[in-house]
């Protein structure tokens, strides 16, 4: 099976009826921001209701009623699957159709610009085919260009978005559009602009991700008046940074403009989205389709509109959370609910910053991707699974992967966001942690010839790569060395373990004897003797290149007291890296250093009222590139906290065999649930001074392995009640466990065949 059959599906033969016909006004050639209203006429007496479904593809989004009822709040994704293609949705209309004459409105939204998260196709049209491919259902369409929308004037969103400024003149509303019997004898009928799957849409794939939540219009939390002398400003609070579309009813005499945006609309230090609305004479209401996010929405309403009624939609990617961590310490508490919200708000047509960009961004996905992982049901992953499809599917002829994709104003290569892409981290941890074997033989092509690209030099260090753009990190002494050669070692890794699994003996033996070289070359001429360091770098010790060293396996153990010490005395990485220091000190059972250096990073974060993590340690000024305040690659320690300090991780792909293992360092209590394809694991862990406990609640068919701390002189083990431990010898073996094993103040022991575990350690 392809893997982009699981990812979304390329039009096939049958996909689509062969009288399927984009279509739109004027040839589709319309200015960016245009907005177009269809009406269809459709008779279903002789129809039979059950299982109606309609694709609707369009550039660039569209909202769908059926006989007056809204179906679909924004549908449609961003272009671009692979250059030149489209996406379509299916929706299901069994229950807003009626035998007999049905009326379906559409209004597309057609961007009509590039940007670094969408590729625009030239022409603003939809596709729409109702019923069966064998027997499609004949929509007589009506068409024209909606009149009350329209430009702002400045100022305009900043040019990495497609999204242009939503302008709505109710004096020029067509009301109850969208109902049966409104007359629309004065549209035209819409021009054909080409057959589905053929250019300037090209091929088109399935959605392959849930349609957004939509929780309808409800009340804000709080609501604040200001009034001046140019009318009123309403601050109206949100529970806290989400994504909405913004609703007002209000009463005024016709031509007042009111301004709509939130706290959030410069937020990077650009500007975003907002929206005007201009009234018409008397009580309106309206709500703007274009989405924003912040903590609270500014209405900016001129002399004489009076407000009658003010709610918001939120809007977001459609996953339920699954997954939990808490302790006993209420900074990692607050410091994961702000990461679990900054990853739903980086979640959207892709897994983007929702502010500045909205563009996906390869090193931040790497990162929220464990986060996902951990939190997420099922629909969760697959916006993992979309991103990993665009990133590979936009690979250029000559092998260059780059972000951020899908993208029509950007090609540039990030060259180590690449290999963190391809390597340990990136395909390789999401098929670890679903065992889809499928996807490694989707992205493994791509891979080797994007790694082709790369080459050791004589000495037996990668060659620097300058890409489109040589970033590494945010921040002040960047050792550049030290960070090519741990992600290209990664990289190399991951190639290794893919090839052997498609049965790529050749190049397992290129990967691995790449790995060796590079690995004595790397120890030889940078280790220091008190840390990592690259001959030509001048700086201070560089806590990510250290940080890198350890997570890639370069540095040996007997190197890590060293590591630890550069890692206690060098602060310079941004939260991008800064993932990977902690993480190192984490798997160099320094899990109080780790504590003590996240608690010292992320205190500003944790402390503030803002209910996001940032892209910096400040914002603004204080920050990185903008500095803005969600940023999803800040949100590593989530994962952190749920695979290393509660210790829960896959012991073989897909959750085949699970590991147990806590740090909890400084904590006395973490509970945590993780999901796996088996089924959740939960855990309840507590610690003190002379005694330890886990109670865990596990699949009972795979076998798990348990790593808990004990002292040498731990008097007493119990397992389920039962005594199986006493004075450093095995008691007595429960038939669960299969095996029992002590090792440097851990006791090791693997289970299967139970489900519910509890075990009391008296040290």
């Amino acid at each position: 099976m392809l893997f982009t059959i699981v990812f979304g599906n390329v039009i096939q033969a049958n996909d689509f009826h062969a009288g399927a016909r984009w279509i739109s006004i004027n040839k589709g050639e319309l200015p960016p921001n245009s907005w177009i209203a269809f009406r269809g006429e459709v008779n279903l007496e002789n129809e039979n209701l059950s299982d109606i479904e309609a694709k609707i593809a369009v550039d660039s989004k569209y909202w769908l009623w059926v006989n007056g009822e809204m179906v679909v709040f924004e549908g449609g994704l961003k272009r671009g699957p692979k250059p030149g293609e489209t996406y379509f949705d299916r929706v299901q209309l069994e229950k807003y159709l009626v035998p007999g004459k049905n009326t379906i409105a559409v209004l597309v939204w057609y961007f009509g610009k590039q940007a670094f998260n969408h590729q625009d196709s030239g022409k603003g049209a939809m596709l729409f085919q109702l019923g069966q491919v064998e027997k499609p259902i004949k929509i007589d369409w009506k068409a024209r260009i909606h009149p009350a929308f329209g430009n702002t004037g400045k100022p305009l969103p900043n040019y990495r978005l497609a999204e242009s400024n939503v302008f709505f003149d109710a004096q020029k509303d067509m009301p109850k559009w969208i109902t049966p019997g409104f007359d629309d004898s004065a549209w035209l009928e819409p021009t054909v602009i080409a057959k589905a799957g053929e250019k300037p849409f090209g091929k088109l794939w399935e959605r392959p991700i849930p349609q957004w939540y939509d929780s309808g219009l409800i009340n804000y939390t709080d609501i604040k008046v200001e009034k001046n002398e140019n009318g009123t400003v309403v601050k109206a609070y949100l529970p806290k940074n989400i994504t909405i579309t913004p609703y007002l009813k209000v009463k005024s005499s016709a031509g007042k403009l009111i301004d709509i945006r939130t706290d959030n609309y410069r937020g990077g230090s650009e500007n975003n989205v907002r929206t005007e609305y201009v009234t018409r004479e008397g009580e309106q209401e309206f709500e703007t389709y274009g989405y924003m996010n912040g903590h609270y929405v500014i209405y900016t309403l001129p002399v004489g509109v009076e407000v009658v009624d003010l709610k918001y939609r939120e809007t977001k990617y459609n996953s339920e959370e699954i997954g939990h961590f808490r302790c006993n310490d209420p900074f990692y508490n607050k410091l994961w609910e702000k990461a679990v919200n900054t990853m739903y708000l980086n979640m959207r047509d892709g897994i983007q910053d929702p502010d500045r960009e909205r563009a996906q961004w390869w090193g931040d996905v790497v990162i929220l991707l464990g986060e996902i992982l951990y939190t997420l049901d099922d629909d969760g992953k697959k916006a993992v699974e979309k991103a990993i499809s665009n990133l590979v599917e936009w690979q250029k002829p000559d092998g260059v992967l780059y972000s951020p994709i899908p993208a029509g104003s950007w090609d540039k290569e990030l060259p180590c966001q690449m290999l963190a892409s391809v390597g340990d981290y990136g395909f390789w941890y999401y098929y670890f942690y679903t065992g889809k074997d499928e996807l490694i033989s989707y992205v493994y092509p791509y891979v080797k010839k994007y790694l082709a690209l790369w080459k050791l030099e004589d000495a037996g260090l990668v060659e620097h790569r300058k890409g489109g753009w040589t970033w590494l990190d945010w921040g002040q002494q960047i050792d550049s060395a030290l960070i090519y050669n741990t992600w290209y070692y990664m990289a190399l890794n991951a190639a290794s373990k893919m090839a052997e699994m498609e049965n790529d003996t050749d190049y397992v033996n290129e990967c691995q004897g790449r790995m060796q070289t590079l690995k004595v070359a790397f120890n030889r001429d940078f280790w220091t003797g008190e840390g990592y360091r690259s001959k030509n770098y001048k700086g201070s010790f560089d806590d990510r290149g250290n940080g890198l060293a350890v997570v890639a396996g370069l540095a040996g153990s007997e190197r890590w007291d060293g590591v630890a010490k550069v890692l206690n005395e060098n602060f310079n990485a941004s939260p991008y890296t800064e993932k990977y220091i902690l993480e190192a000190l984490l798997m160099m059972d320094k899990t109080e250093q780790a504590q003590e250096r996240l608690k010292k990073r992320y205190a500003k974060m944790v402390e503030s009222p803002l209910t996001t993590l940032w892209e910096g340690w400040g914002i603004g000024s204080e920050g990185y590139g903008g500095g803005t305040y969600n940023h999803g690659w800040s949100g590593g320690p989530l994962t952190l906290m749920m695979q290393y300090m509660a210790g829960i991780s896959p012991g073989e792909p897909g959750w085949g065999s699970y590991i147990i293992a806590p740090q909890l360092g400084k904590l006395n209590e973490v509970d945590c649930t993780v999901p796996t394809p088996y089924g959740m694991i939960k855990t309840n862990i507590k610690q003190s001074m002379d005694s330890f406990s886990i109670e865990a609640s596990v699949p009972a068919e795979n076998e798990g392995k348990l790593v808990l701390p004990v002292n040498e002189g731990s008097k007493k083990i119990y397992f389920n009640g039962q005594l199986i431990w006493q004075e450093g010898k095995t008691v007595f073996l429960p038939a669960n466990i299969n095996d029992l094993s002590f090792y440097k103040r851990e006791i090791t022991m693997k289970v299967k065949g139970i489900k519910d575990i509890t075990i009391n350690i008296e040290q």
